[in-house]
């Protein structure tokens, strides 16, 4: 069985053989997983290597790029000034942007950034991969752009906009970059080695992602919501391998952590605003995360979605109690918050799968936790 490291309590050994089996199997090159209950670490394991030619060992420290989850944290600073009285999510977007409401947008609300449902899933004008390092570039087309639907009236994935989206409005109001809002009032208190916009001092210990086959849009319709989406730019994994992409704060997509730090910082959700002794969020402020924006097929996934205020919630593609809410990343990384078991479990590897809604590695991780939890409690 593959060396798998770290500490797991006896109740979760199936998390433990979960990765290990996954390792053994070659669908895992190098992977971590934390698992908290209460706030409290209970398993925080790795295993494997840090490179496709596995000669590097993945270690207790080893980050990696893990594309969408990064959402999960802008969703956070998001959360947190609506909390401090900052931020209305049922108020129009141009409140705190005033060029935003170019392009008949004047009604769209922050609440529709949140949940994809701003029309804005891509960009109109075709943009190169190395501009998405470029914010008023990014954000100043976004706020001249039309919508692509009604806005309001369907979610349509908003792969790598809606950071920007989000992000622009915290800038407004806080007047940092998200990148280092993130920083100094989440990851700082809670101690989160999680990073939008990596320093380079922290290069070394990147685990360098593995990229999937590339999408084929072969025979596609040019039109299509969803081709228009990942084609401007051309959504390629390997320009996350480049230096100008962990410099950048991209926060839909590259956010550099590992399991330890994204469960860390997410478990304030499961812990209704609070995890190890550390508020970021009240209650009512924790509450907002279920508020459900949208239900129904994404305009850009094709799948049946229903989405909270910035998370996914328990429906078709993630079945889930009442209190629990999700988002993963391209190639498969995953972050899963309980409220009501104080639950919450994460996995980031570097091999990608091909999909963008999650496989069933990280699938089997959350079974595996649930079921010693369940453990557990008996």
């Amino acid at each position: 069985m593959a060396d798998v490291h770290g500490t797991c309590d006896s109740s979760f050994e199936g998390v433990r053989e979960a990765l290990a089996n996954s390792l053994d199997a070659g669908t895992d090159v190098g992977a971590s997983v934390a698992v908290l209950v209460e706030g409290q670490p209970v398993v925080d394991i790795w295993g494997g290597f840090a490179d496709e030619a596995r000669s590097r060992p993945w270690e207790r420290d080893t980050i990696t790029n893990v594309w969408s989850t990064t959402k999960t944290m802008t969703f956070l600073c998001a959360l947190m000034l609506a909390d401090r009285g900052e931020l209305d999510f049922y108020a129009p977007v141009a409140r705190y942007w005033p060029e935003f409401a170019a392009g008949g947008k004047e009604a769209v609300e922050v609440r529709h950034l949140m949940a994809h449902m701003a029309g804005l899933s891509g960009w109109t004008e075709k943009i190169e991969p190395e501009d998405l390092a470029d914010w008023a570039k990014c954000t100043s087309l976004l706020a001249a752009q039309e919508p692509w639907w009604e806005p309001g009236t369907a979610s349509g994935y908003h792969a790598l906009t809606q950071g920007y989206l989000i992000g622009e409005v915290v800038r407004r109001i806080t007047g940092a970059t998200i990148g280092t809002w993130f920083a100094s009032e989440v990851a700082a208190p809670l101690g989160a080695d999680f990073h939008i916009g990596l320093p380079a001092s922290e290069d070394g210990r990147v685990s360098p992602i593995i990229p999937p086959l590339a999408m084929s849009l072969a025979g596609a319709d040019p039109g299509d919501i969803a081709v228009r989406t990942f084609t401007s730019p051309l959504l390629d994994a390997a320009m996350a391998t480049h230096e100008w992409w962990r410099r950048a704060e991209i926060p839909a997509a590259n956010g550099q952590g590992n399991a330890r730090s994204v469960a860390t910082v997410q478990s304030i959700i499961a812990g209704g605003g609070e995890a190890r002794g550390i508020r970021l969020l009240s209650p009512g402020g924790c509450d907002v995360v279920f508020d459900e924006q949208s239900n129904g097929k994404d305009l850009v996934l094709g799948i049946p979605m229903r989405f909270g205020m910035g998370y996914g919630l328990s429906g078709e593609l993630m079945p889930m109690g009442p209190r629990a809410c999700f988002w993963g990343g391209y190639g498969g990384s995953l972050i899963v918050m309980d409220q009501d078991a104080r639950l919450t479990v994460s996995y980031v590897m570097n091999k990608m799968e091909g999909g963008l809604t999650g496989d069933l590695r990280g699938a089997n991780i959350v079974m595996a936790a649930v079921m010693g939890l369940a453990g557990g409690a008996g």
